[in-house]
């Protein structure tokens, strides 16, 4: 990519040269040379006439014809374009006098339909936007790369993890579920997590959430599930939330969906960020060695940041003040050197272990904890590249469970069984035909071949006579390869039953793991999760939904079930727990608090709130100790511009605190200064910038002289309250000690809340 930078090849323009002037040696060598290794990358259409843009096609197929696999951002290189300083013209080429007026019959005249360009123009605008994603339709992308740590042949024939040097180009999608294109990043929901890896056997996609488990056991309930928590049909509310009647009717009548409920109703609903949790493929896997031996697999992404989340009041307050939250963070790191990184993580469960289990492998709406089978970490996959547009990147790429590679392969699960059809389908009609998969960001860095012809947008340009195989016109002819060869071959599993439609009884367990998950909580995840659904029920008008309700919760757990009841005012008693709910031990790994995440605060935002007058030299100090450790961090005061200071150097301003609240941000430093205190002490915006933080247990630091706000804000009052003590709440003795309390605040801000402070719940932020 370095050399395409020297060269300049991604500002040359893509359509501002007639195709005719296309130096006819470069034409015949782009269009003959289809050789089997060249074949997929020759077939591009040519977009431009640029030497440097035939330079890098030209790179392209050179490195296909070597048997090596291209980079995936060279292979994107001949489809990117840049308009500014061109002459504009039409999608063909040709150059327009005037952009401004239409063809019309005279000045005051009607237009005429002899106006090709105005039509064109026109007609693109009108299909500019293509339908949107059923579920998972808001989205975030990114470039990167994995690489294996270690040859995983033992367990798979796969070859991107085979050798550690190799880098795998991927491209991630992250995503809500239930809202639309135009909904907030912070709703409570789950999350997508879909990796598609440009394999030099093809391209493989692991499609999967942020939670390991589902709400459904089988494909024939997705329709009825999306039904239920989309929109309400009669007046199409609420958007991109979950908290009506519909949904929760649905769930009530199915027990099935208390895991997942369990999950979402959780922190894991709302998300910190896109880089701080995890993903899953959800179902089990085949995973399947050169020897052909088989054994079963989860996959899980583990963040190098830890897993952490919003408060719910966070998480409310950001879908009005930053609808692009997580978008806005994730693009952010990415720009400023911040890559997110996950490492890959597999359960292994041989086939002899199958059945061992409590429950069934290849029901969905489990998962196996991870004290019964230990997550190795075998990769890391590192995102370095923001997409250069949205649409034709984010929006136009398709996954599909179904793209696997030699090496791996599918289980019965019922649930993914029905998403090899389902994706395949649905992409037919978002994406306008069977082509899909020649979109430039979803087409495959090795070499394609088959009989398959024509279509809408169809971009390659077979040649030849013979579009179907066997043939004898052909020599040599298409082939077909063994599994030797690096062919895709079925895992020969044995199949013996009686076509019916019917569950297995070793899915019949409902509760257990739902009752697991709530008491792997700590007190406080417990609390989120008795808010989250008291929010969400309290919003059901239907009484039977919500006794209902109660007595599937009674199943997971008897005081959870009372907690709700109290909210919604319910004196019923809810009916005995099930003697059928297993008994677990609790999971530390189901906890964020527990599992222990690292203390890194690398890509943080850290707020600081100064006005003038304020100690220049305690915000650089405090600065530059944060910048050291990997955090970002922003001053925040009444204006823009800068800041006078106590010491006379002025201190440059990023946002207003009318437009940046502490919500915004993961930690709080107040520096001193009295002028500068004085002015935040009467200053409404700013208390409550202070007072939200604290509510929201997040790392709060202050100068000695800044202390006074805490008193100022109600949080040092009469009663022996001693705020200065509590957790996260860290304040300098003295004017100098700064860059001790600065340790101190990092260690703080480490732990990412501090959910401890009594007094939280009494603040009206």
């Amino acid at each position: 990519m370095a050399k395409f930078a020297e060269t300049n090849s991604l500002t040359e323009p893509s359509l501002s040269t007639p195709r005719l002037e296309l130096h006819n040696e470069s034409r015949r060598d782009f269009l003959i040379n289809t050789t089997a290794a060249t074949a997929a990358v020759a077939a591009a259409p040519l977009l431009t006439a640029s030497d440097t843009e035939a330079a890098a096609r030209k790179k392209v197929a050179a490195t296909a014809a070597s048997g090596a696999a291209p980079d995936k951002l060279e292979t994107l290189a001949p489809f990117k374009s840049v308009d500014a300083g061109q002459p504009i013209t039409t999608n063909v080429g040709l150059k327009i006098a005037d952009n401004q007026n239409s063809l019309k019959a005279g000045t005051r005249g009607p237009i005429l339909l002899e106006d090709h360009i105005l039509r064109e123009k026109i007609t693109h605008f009108d299909h500019e936007r293509i339908p949107e994603r059923v579920v998972h339709a808001r989205g975030a992308g990114a470039h990167g790369y994995f690489q294996s740590y270690e040859s995983m042949a033992t367990l798979t024939k796969a070859k991107f993890l085979q050798n550690p040097k190799a880098k795998t180009p991927v491209f991630v999608r992250f995503s809500t579920v239930v809202g639309s294109r135009g909904a907030a990043d912070t709703a409570r929901d789950a999350r997508g997590f879909a990796v598609k890896f440009y394999t030099e056997e093809g391209n493989y996609d692991l499609v999967g959430n942020n939670i390991p488990v589902f709400f459904i056991q089988d494909a024939m309930k997705f329709p009825d599930l999306v039904h239920a928590v989309k929109p309400e049909p009669d007046r199409e509310i609420p958007q991109a939330s979950s908290a009506h009647d519909t949904f929760w009717d649905f769930i009530s009548l199915m027990p099935e969906s208390m895991h997942m409920i369990m999950w979402v109703m959780s922190d894991r609903g709302i998300p910190r960020s896109f880089r701080m949790m995890e993903g899953f493929g959800v179902h089990t896997f085949r995973l399947i060695n050169a020897q052909g031996v088989s054994c079963f697999v989860k996959f899980h992404w583990k963040p190098m940041l830890g897993v952490h989340a919003l408060a719910w009041d966070e998480a409310q307050k950001l879908a009005g003040k930053d609808p692009d939250f997580h978008r806005r963070d994730l693009a952010d790191a990415i720009d400023a050197g911040d890559f997110p990184e996950w490492e890959l993580g597999v359960q292994i469960i041989t086939e002899a272990d199958e059945h061992k289990f409590d429950f069934d492998i290849l029901d969905a709406t489990k998962l196996i904890p991870e004290e019964l089978v230990p997550v190795r970490r075998i990769g890391k996959m590192t995102l370095n590249r923001n997409p250069d547009n949205y649409f034709a990147e984010t929006e136009q790429v398709m996954f599909n469970p179904s793209h696997v590679v030699p090496g791996i392969d599918f289980s019965n699960d019922p649930l993914l069984q029905g998403r090899l059809f389902s994706y395949l389908d649905t992409q037919l009609s978002r994406l306008g035909g069977p082509n899909f998969q020649e979109i430039p960001i979803n087409r495959a860095i090795c070499p394609f071949h088959n009989m398959q012809r024509d279509g809408s947008q169809r971009q390659t340009i077979a040649k030849g006579r013979v579009s179907y195989e066997p043939s004898s016109i052909d020599v040599p002819a298409v082939k077909e390869s063994n599994a030797a060869q690096g062919g895709f071959v079925t895992y020969p599993e044995k199949i013996d039953g009686a076509k019916l439609r019917k569950r297995s009884e070793s899915f019949a367990d409902h509760y257990s793991q739902a009752a697991l998950f709530w008491k792997s909580q700590t007190a406080p995840e417990q609390q989120h999760i008795v808010d989250a659904l008291q929010f969400e029920l309290a919003k059901v008008n239907l009484p039977a939904v919500q006794t209902r309700m109660l007595s599937n919760l009674t199943q997971v757990d008897r005081e959870l079930a009372s907690r709700i009841a109290v909210a919604l005012g319910i004196e019923a008693t809810p009916p005995a727990q099930s003697a059928s709910v297993k008994q677990m031990k609790p999971s530390a790994a189901l906890s964020m608090i527990m599992r222990g995440n690292p203390k890194t605060i690398k890509g943080r935002k850290i707020a600081i709130l100064a006005a003038d007058g304020v100690d220049s030299q305690a915000i650089e100090t405090m600065n530059a100790a944060l910048m050291a450790a990997g955090a970002n961090a922003k001053v925040v005061a009444p204006h823009l511009g800068s800041l006078s200071s106590s010491g006379g150097k002025p201190v440059a301003v990023d946002h207003t605190i009318a437009t940046m609240s502490s919500i915004m941000f993961d930690a709080l430093f107040i520096p001193g200064g009295a002028q500068s205190v004085a002015s935040l002490r009467v200053s409404g915006d700013a208390m409550y910038f202070l007072l939200e933080a604290y509510k929201h247990g997040k790392a709060i630091a202050l100068s000695a002289e800044a202390t006074e706000l805490l008193t100022a804000a109600g949080l040092n009052m009469a009663g022996g309250r001693d705020v200065e003590a509590e957790s996260g709440i860290v304040v300098s003795s003295a004017k100098g000690d700064i860059q001790i309390m600065a340790k101190s605040f990092i260690d703080a801000i480490g732990q990412h809340r501090h959910w401890s402070r009594a007094y939280k719940d009494a603040i009206p932020a």
